[in-house]
């Protein structure tokens, strides 16, 4: 396993982290991502330890929590061996207070997570989203404090836009405070509007990458196909859960692109997107995420290998769509001085 710094700290992540999304399922939402249990989970896990993952990632929405309580007994006895990543914004409840980035929700959520999870710090902690009702000096004063007590070791952010991890970043340099060290955000073949601003961005901020859904919300798995009903058991059944809309033939398109790359070097589909994935800027650790054991074994396998820099053109004018202004403009005139992919 590559081991990579998370952004400009000193904290080396695994290429490919592991995501819990799928343990608990207590809600509807969850049971589309997945049921595992306390003894499945630690299966999982020890999969991932052997095949040298580090970090574990989980949130305090996720499942009510439960994806919390189940990661925590499953690294029961070995948590100074991993790093765990958990997140804070999204409802813990239907009180006013519990929701959003404020001082107080923030210590009751971090409180709560470290319980669940059975330790005395979290790793990374992530802002789930932002919350544009609380000053980003009350937030980063707030998670600057979690840092200096020792219950958080780093701080990231998830599912910000360009406007907001800059603006945080600013107020935290100008109080001294700590920064931003990561970004969780979504990205993958089909969906490539990272490129446009937050890359930049995090090169110029030195922010890493952890990449959620990398695999397009279930659609990159390879059981989607032209002429093909949906497999039975999946996400994209649901409108609610079926994330971003794609156009069938965008999908197609891409899906194509990966067998023809896949039928060359002897990979599966999910495989060479997300080594396709691990290739780009500022990407410290693509998240993945696995229903079952045959799931996570072959998951893991796209991280000992690299695709040819004529399959990476390949799949990037595939994938590649027309971004929205200002970016096409930029692109159109500023394509000399740019050194990010189009």
């Amino acid at each position: 396993m590559e081991y990579r710094l998370l952004g400009g700290s000193g904290l080396k992540v695994s290429a490919l982290s592991f995501g819990t999304a799928t343990f608990g399922g207590s809600n509807e939402f969850f049971k589309g991502f997945g049921q595992t249990e306390v003894e499945e989970a630690r299966r999982l896990v020890d999969l991932c330890m052997d095949a040298g993952v580090n970090l574990f990632d989980t949130a305090n929405g996720y499942s009510d929590g439960r994806s919390e309580e189940i990661l925590g007994k499953a690294l029961a006895g070995r948590r100074d061996q991993v790093l765990i990543s958990t997140k804070a914004g999204f409802p813990t409840g239907g009180g006013p207070n519990e929701v959003g980035s404020s001082r107080l929700h923030l210590r009751r959520a971090l409180e709560d997570s470290l319980r669940r999870l059975g330790t005395e710090y979290v790793d990374i902690y992530h802002l789930h989203c932002f919350d544009a009702m609380t000053p980003i000096e009350e937030v980063q004063e707030t998670l600057n404090v979690f840092v200096r007590e020792g219950k958080v070791r780093y701080i990231a952010c998830s599912n910000f836009s360009g406007w907001h991890l800059m603006k945080s970043l600013a107020a935290a340099d100008r109080n001294g405070w700590t920064r931003f060290v990561a970004h969780q955000v979504y990205y993958s073949l089909l969906g490539r509007e990272y490129e446009w601003e937050l890359m930049p961005l995090a090169l110029d901020q030195k922010v890493g990458a952890l990449i959620w859904s990398p695999l397009g919300w279930g659609r990159l798995t390879g059981k989607i196909r032209r002429g093909q009903a949906l497999p039975a058991v999946s996400r994209l059944h649901s409108i609610a859960d079926a994330g971003p809309t794609i156009a069938d033939e965008h999908l197609y398109r891409v899906v194509d692109a990966l067998e023809a790359v896949g039928a060359e070097t002897g990979k599966t589909t999910p495989q060479v997107a997300l080594n396709w994935l691990l290739q780009r800027p500022t990407v410290s650790s693509v998240i993945i995420g696995a229903r079952n054991e045959e799931q996570l074994r072959q998951n893991l396998k796209a991280a000992d290998w690299k695709l040819t820099e004529a399959q990476v053109a390949a799949l990037d004018e595939a994938s590649a769509v027309e971004p929205v202004y200002p970016y096409w403009h930029q692109r159109k005139f500023f394509a000399a001085r740019n050194p990010l992919p189009v």
